[in-house]
């Protein structure tokens, strides 16, 4: 198995036009074991994964760390050649503790700058008191204006080379752009064929935004049979492709002009994922998947869910 070269996408909202590339590794926390996420990540350098992504709650900086570390040691890259991600948690989301929590993640990666920091999810809770899923008690007013003068701080630092959101809805978007100096560069989501985020999509478009979809394969918390994974309509279009239901769905995100990060420490799968450049899907496949029945899979990060959190 040969390196895929991985088409990118420029982030417009960044000076530097910097490039992302539209497929990242995800690394939630599911990863326990530190040794298989290692060999993992060298294992999807090899193939052509530049693109990681993580977070100060999955608990996979380190691991993430000490691979990209080895991997450059190695000569297997530069870091010039990584794009790497993280995100800012609930209890950090608070102006002060802003770059703190950007150079412990820093740190804790072994690494001098990240490519993209984001705001994990748009909420505030309790600082320090870290539970998951976060008790509504704990949640504190979000001053987003004050919280993104710190991430354009941390910017301004060379902490990080551009600076974006999760989670966040339209409104939550227009909100934040309302006090924006510097407009996010990414907004990351759930998006999926059976959550396809059409209008989110038009409105990220419109302001430059580049959306990075999470459970792109509709896995993850899911509860119940995968929506994707196990439609028999997607299987019939895979089929005539003699691709896999999974390739569908990632190639339907790249024609969708969205990135995505998919999470699979499977060597196949790892490798499946990437397969998608050099073919494409029909008109009447994109008839059929704008059909599939929508509903979100992930409701949020908070015991009980809050009415709020997205426009829906």
């Amino acid at each position: 198995m040969g390196s895929v070269e991985i088409p990118t996408k420029v982030l417009t909202n960044t000076s530097s036009q910097l490039k992302m590339p539209v497929v990242g590794m995800g690394s939630a926390p599911d990863f326990t074991c530190k040794k298989d996420t290692k060999d993992a990540i060298i294992e999807a350098i090899k193939q052509g994964y530049r693109h990681f992504d993580t977070a100060a709650a999955y608990g996979s900086e380190q691991a993430l760390g000490e691979a990209l570390k080895e991997a450059i040691e190695l000569g297997l890259v530069t870091r010039q050649d990584l794009f790497v991600t993280s995100k800012l948690w609930v209890t950090e989301n608070h102006p002060h503790l802003v770059i703190p929590a950007l150079q412990k993640s820093l740190k804790t990666l072994q690494l001098d700058y990240l490519d993209l920091y984001l705001i994990h999810w748009p909420l505030s809770s309790q600082p320090g008191k870290f539970t998951f899923p976060i008790d509504v008690a704990d949640l504190l007013p979000f001053d987003v204006k004050g919280v993104w003068e710190s991430m354009e701080e941390g910017l301004k630092l060379g902490l990080t080379k551009a600076i974006g959101v999760s989670n966040f809805s339209v409104k939550k978007l227009e909100n934040l752009l309302s006090v924006a100096t510097i407009l996010p560069a990414v907004n990351q989501v759930e998006m999926n064929l059976a959550w396809q985020q059409k209008k989110l999509r038009e409105f990220c478009n419109a302001n430059g935004i580049v959306l990075t979809a999470f459970s792109p394969l509709r896995k993850g918390a899911s509860r119940g049979p995968n929506e994707v994974m196990e439609n028999d309509m997607l299987k019939e279009i895979a089929d005539a492709h003699g691709k896999s239901v999974a390739q569908i769905s990632l190639r339907w995100l790249y024609e969708q002009g969205v990135t995505f990060v998919p999470k699979s420490y499977d060597k196949e799968r790892m490798n499946q994922n990437l397969c998608i450049f050099d073919w494409s899907l029909t008109k009447e496949d994109h008839e059929k998947i704008d059909q599939i029945k929508q509903n979100r899979l992930i409701p949020g990060p908070t015991k009980p869910g809050l009415n709020d959190l997205y426009d829906d």
